[in-house]
């Protein structure tokens, strides 16, 4: 019996290097017409260049503040009445536009976490607007909403009787950063005007949490030692619920200080808001001036500087 004689491993090797060596010719020569399309070799990137995953992406501090483009305010003239809940809802469920805007401000509420104020704080220290450097006109002017709190001497006051008749420098406080701004930015301007009759500067520490409100009221003998004593009856403490005029007067953030200039018939006339500017410092002093100059030479400023200068004996 004969056994079968495999082919040796030589033979197979050059039957496959032929194979593999035919094919390179026949593809060569394919690729050597002028019709053939030749593949393109994707672009390579510069040795220099870095990774995509380093390269920094653009956050909202890099992006510059806007400036503020509406008047701030509400259309209503303040009165110190309070509105009742039943006279609210008659206004705002009988009335489409009223509708209207309860729906818009339920969605920004319901798009609004507890945090989202302390974490704006990250990008321009909270601040998300800047200040005009003119005031606004008085005929696109709004007017600035009642606002109820004591005073360090315990009496309950109203900014709608505070305010009018007077050139006022309004600060909202809430935190300790929001007294930082405030006093950085209202300085120059009582400097030059806190002797004048008919200028008046009133802060408000407004609490709209009762726990912090309560908490506030324990320590108002540490504000008194803090606040000037001529300035008592025009500090309030407040814990008043401004859900419904934030968005009015440009409140965007809770955790910085807002300053608004309210001339005598209670409308803001120029508003600023988080960490001042060297130009919104200007813009204030300069502002306050020239609403005290054009209050001064109205008639009418003489009736309420005689009520001012009185003493209060002959009141």
């Amino acid at each position: 019996m004969l056994l079968s004689r495999r082919p040796p491993a030589w033979r197979h090797t050059s039957r496959l290097a032929g194979r593999v060596a035919a094919r390179y010719a026949s593809s060569s020569k394919g690729a050597a017409t002028p019709d053939a399309p030749t593949p393109e070799a994707p672009p390579r990137r510069p040795l220099t260049a870095p990774p995509p995953s380093l390269v920094k992406r653009p956050t909202p501090s890099d992006q510059p503040l806007p400036g503020l483009r509406r008047a701030l305010g509400v259309r209503e003239r303040p009165t110190v009445e309070r509105q009742s809940r039943k006279e609210r809802l008659e206004h705002i469920m009988l009335n489409p536009e009223g509708v209207q805007k309860e729906r818009q401000h339920l969605l920004r509420r319901a798009g609004k976490s507890y945090y989202e104020d302390m974490i704006n704080t990250r990008h321009h220290g909270g601040k998300t607007w800047v200040a005009p450097r003119q005031a606004i006109r008085e005929d696109k002017a709004l007017f600035f909403p009642n606002i109820t709190g004591k005073s360090l001497l315990g009496n309950q006051r109203h900014t709608t009787t505070m305010c009018f008749g007077r050139v006022t420098v309004l600060s909202l406080l809430s935190t300790r950063i929001s007294e930082i701004h405030s006093a950085r930015l209202t300085q120059p301007t009582l400097a030059a005007f806190s002797a004048h009759p008919l200028f008046q500067h009133v802060q408000i520490n407004l609490q709209q949490n009762l726990l912090k409100s309560f908490l506030v009221s324990l320590f108002t003998n540490s504000i008194k030692k803090t606040v000037p004593t001529e300035q008592h009856d025009n500090y309030l403490v407040s814990s008043q619920n401004m859900e419904y005029l934030q968005q009015p007067i440009g409140m965007d953030n809770e955790k910085v200080g807002y300053v608004y200039l309210i001339d005598e018939n209670l409308k803001i006339r120029w508003a600023a808001g988080g960490e001042p500017e060297d130009a919104e410092i200007e813009a204030l002093q300069a502002c306050t001036g020239v609403l005290l100059r054009r209050w001064e030479r109205d008639p009418k400023s003489e009736q309420y500087r005689k009520q001012i200068e009185a003493p209060p004996s002959a009141a």
